[in-house]
């Protein structure tokens, strides 16, 4: 659209980048360095070459930047100093300090022994993870010295070329993904989105929506300014991802990635702007000031929620954590935020109750919170049934609730009326080791009888929110420009 000719290199054949009618051309060639400095020279013998985009397929291609740079070939966008400024633990964290903005107390760890030091100062729970993973794969959250003992004992190997990441985990803090746009001099917020897990959940299998639903006005403006700063201070140009994480009304900053993120296509649909298209061109030397700005103050809510490959892999833990599980993600747009997560709910293949009975088995922290949503399901005439700790602690609070046996109390317990087809919901949540191997009968059941399952306080919330919203009336259906107008991208 600017003039360019525009060539594509991607192996991906899930991906829309390899259908033939999205760049001039597309060389089906793996992302390594030699094969793309090979695509740019035969290229280059061609024509002149204004340069190469790094932003737009996740980390792979941001790792070929020092590569590219050192064969001459110029990058667009974020030059690679900045990449390596937003990667390097030491680096950002200095610049963060400078900056005077938060982050969770970190450490790094290059053998057992320093890890359970670096554990011990920072204090239980932490977040375990190697250096340099795609997906979060091999990220843990560990409670204690035990667990860590195994987790560097049988999931890592931790040397001085291969040091262990460790992070203090935020528990019960709001997780909050930013997407947003810069050309060097100005910046542009296209997405703020809440997301319905809590903090340590991997950003892509956690649901999430735009606008944020539970934020304030003050905390929401504090994100957007803080999300400015970085993008102007790292030297930012195209697009920019930037994790928080909300505890006691307090911004943390979790992460910042200088490139497009997975959530790019769900903003652009949600708020109807082509945030890439408009990235793209910022990066091929366009002023940000010459396009449109995505509206912050929607009146309406989308949600996006990740889709699971769970009923294919039937011995599989359905438990959520930092390692990603999901496949594919779905979007639910409407007026509010229980009809849109109720319409996420629907296209993600699971049907919530409108009616019957609802097992409630929560951690002691959980037991608080658990009250208000246990009450607001009476209210929609559900059934309560609990494990002993909380029935009791739900008929201390006066609601009608019956007592159900845990797998390991014996038949007839919680699994036997699962199968048997007498719960229509499930509420669990967990904490430690244990508790997650004794539970994992329970998930296992409601993963082969099709039971909605909530694994955290959060989603149980919004799960009953969606409830509320289906049995209050029919779900209306509209098409995607009724909400955002014609979306150009």
């Amino acid at each position: 659209a600017a003039g360019y000719e525009t060539i594509m290199v991607n192996c991906n054949p899930e991906t829309v980048s390899t259908d033939y009618d999205t760049a001039d051309r597309l060389y089906f060639e793996p992302l390594t360095s030699e094969d793309v400095i090979e695509v740019v020279r035969a290229e280059q013998r061609a024509g002149t070459l204004l340069g190469v985009i790094v932003q737009f397929g996740g980390q792979t291609p941001l790792k070929l930047a020092h590569d590219l740079e050192t064969a001459g070939i110029p990058i667009l966008g974020t030059q690679k100093d900045a990449i390596d400024l937003a990667e390097d633990r030491k680096r950002f964290k200095d610049l963060l300090n400078e900056l005077g903005l938060r982050q969770p107390v970190s450490g790094t760890a290059h053998s057992g022994d320093e890890a359970e030091r670096v554990a011990e100062l920072i204090g239980y729970p932490v977040l375990l993870r190697p250096s340099y993973v795609l997906g979060g794969r091999g990220m843990e959250i560990v409670h204690d010295r035990d667990s860590l003992r195994h987790y560097i004992s049988a999931a890592v190997e931790v040397s001085g070329r291969n040091p262990v990441l460790i992070d203090h985990y935020l528990r019960d803090a709001i997780e909050v993904d930013v997407d947003a746009v810069s050309d060097g001099r100005d910046v542009t917020v296209a997405g703020i989105m809440e997301h319905i897990e809590e903090a340590g959940i991997h950003s892509g299998d956690s649901a999430c929506t735009l606008p944020p639903h539970s934020l304030d006005a003050a905390v929401i403006a504090e994100i957007e300014a803080q999300t400015r700063q970085l993008a102007l201070s790292l030297g930012v140009v195209g697009l920019i991802n930037v994790q928080f994480a909300i505890k006691n009304g307090e911004v943390f900053i979790l992460e910042v990635n200088p490139r497009a993120s997975r959530t790019v296509p769900f903003v652009a649909k949600a708020t109807g702007v082509p945030i890439a298209k408009i990235a793209a061109r910022v990066m091929a030397g366009e002023a940000l000031a010459g396009f449109p700005r995505p509206s912050l103050q929607a009146r309406h809510t989308a949600v996006k929620e990740a889709v699971f490959p769970f009923n294919r892999f039937p011995e599989v833990d359905t438990l959520l954590g930092p390692e990603m599980k999901s496949t594919g993600e779905v979007m639910g747009l409407d007026l509010d935020f229980g009809h849109a997560f109720a319409k996420s709910q629907l296209g993600a293949g699971v049907a919530l109750p409108e009616d019957g009975t609802v097992f409630v088995s929560v951690r002691d922290a959980d037991k608080p919170a658990v009250v208000q949503i246990a009450d607001k399901l009476c209210d929609l005439g559900f059934a309560l049934v609990a494990t002993t700790g909380t029935a009791t602690y739900l008929a201390d609070a006066g609601l009608p609730v019956s007592r159900i046996n845990k797998v390991l109390e014996g038949q007839p317990h919680v699994v036997d009326a699962m199968i048997d087809g007498r719960i229509q919901l499930v509420v669990n949540t967990t904490e430690g080791a244990q508790a997650i191997r004794d539970s994992f009968s329970l998930r296992q059941a409601a993963l082969t009888h099709s039971i909605p399952y909530c694994t955290t306080i959060a989603g149980a919330r919004a799960a009953v929110e969606a409830i509320a919203a289906i049995t209050a009336g029919q779900l209306e259906v509209a098409p995607l420009q009724a909400y955002v107008g014609s979306p150009s991208q």
